[in-house]
C-alpha cells in the first residue's frame, strides 16, 4: 500500500509515517519499480500501536524498544509492565512536588493577602517573596 493509502487508513500524515520509519518504529518497506513505498497490510496495525503507546505517555525510545523485542520474536510484555511501572513512579513523584509547589503558593497568597506594599522599603524587591522570618 502506498504511503497515502496509509495515513488515509491511520489518520496520520505522510510526514509522520515517514518520521516513524527515520525513527525506525517502521521497518523501511519495500519499493515498487517506480520507486514508491509499498507497505505491508500489517503496517497499519503498527501504526495504531504507536499511537496507543504513545497516548499511554511512553517515549519514542521506549516504544522503540519494546518494538525491537517483539520483531525479534519476543513477547513484550514484562518490559511493558516495567515501563508502566516507571511511568507510575515518576507520575507519583512529579504530583508530590506539584503538592509541596501547591502549598508553598498557597503560603504565599496568604502572605500576600496580609502584605502592605506601602509597607515595603527601598531596597526590596517584594517582601512577599522574601523568605519567612522565623
Amino acid at each position: 500500500m502506498r504511503i497515502g493509502d496509509l495515513a488515509a487508513r491511520t489518520g496520520l500524515t505522510t510526514k509522520t509515517i515517514r518520521f516513524y520509519e527515520g525513527s525506525s518504529l517502521l521497518p523501511a518497506p519495500p519499493r515498487t519499480p517506480g520507486g514508491y513505498r509499498d507497505y505491508p497490510d500489517d503496517t497499519a496495525a503498527r501504526l495504531a500501536f504507536i499511537r496507543d503507546a504513545q497516548r499511554a505517555g511512553l517515549t519514542l525510545a521506549e516504544i522503540r524498544s519494546i518494538l525491537a523485542l517483539r520483531d525479534d520474536g519476543h513477547a513484550p510484555c514484562t518490559h511493558v509492565t516495567d515501563l508502566i511501572h516507571e511511568h507510575l513512579d515518576d507520575i507519583d513523584r512529579r504530583m508530590a512536588e506539584l503538592a509541596a509547589t501547591r502549598e508553598a503558593l498557597r503560603d504565599l497568597a496568604a502572605r500576600a493577602a496580609t502584605t502592605d506594599p506601602d509597607a515595603c522599603g527601598a531596597d526590596d524587591i517584594c517582601t512577599i517573596l522574601k523568605p519567612a522570618r522565623p
